[in-house]
């Protein structure tokens, strides 16, 4: 299942899984001051960008606003595990196992992507600046949602690491 809380603890969590390791390598660089941390202060709302990574990971740095959940689908993925940081901002993410999720969109190899319905029940997470999570392929996710009624500018990246 997921982990998920302080970047601290979600990086000890995942110590001694190697294949994390460059993930947080490159999330270090994006949380301090310099090149990173400045490309995705640069972006505005609804641009992303692709940062092609060791060992097959890739990031994808993005700011957004957040969404309500009435009408949010939850989403997971086969071939990657997802590791979310929120840089600035808050927002919410609801969790549960794929098994209690209704499927709205089969897998889609293209984009390793399944869509689900709305689950009233999953777990309610929220994020501010400096926290993250791990969603395994078993992790129905459901990111990007607003905490309170109005948007927040969320910057955040998300590391895509092979299963």
């Amino acid at each position: 299942m997921a982990i998920f809380g302080t970047l601290a603890t979600v990086r000890a969590q995942c110590a001694g899984l190697r294949q994390f390791e460059p993930a947080f390598a490159y999330i270090a660089d994006v949380m301090r001051p310099g090149a990173a941390a400045t490309r995705l202060g640069a972006l505005a709302a609804g641009e992303s960008h692709r940062v092609e990574l060791a060992d097959g990971m890739f990031a994808i740095e993005q700011v957004y606003l957040t969404k309500p959940r009435d009408g949010a689908l939850f989403e997971s993925h086969r071939r990657f595990i997802d590791i979310q940081v929120v840089i600035a901002g808050t927002e919410m993410m609801a969790v549960t196992d794929i098994a209690q999720l209704t499927v709205t969109m089969p897998y889609n190899g293209e984009k390793d992507a399944a869509l689900y319905a709305d689950l009233a029940g999953a777990s309610k997470l929220f994020f501010q600046a400096g926290e993250a999570a791990v969603f395994f392929p078993a992790d129905g996710h459901m990111p990007s949602l607003s905490t309170g009624s109005a948007p927040v500018l969320v910057r955040k990246t998300v590391v895509k690491v092979p299963v």
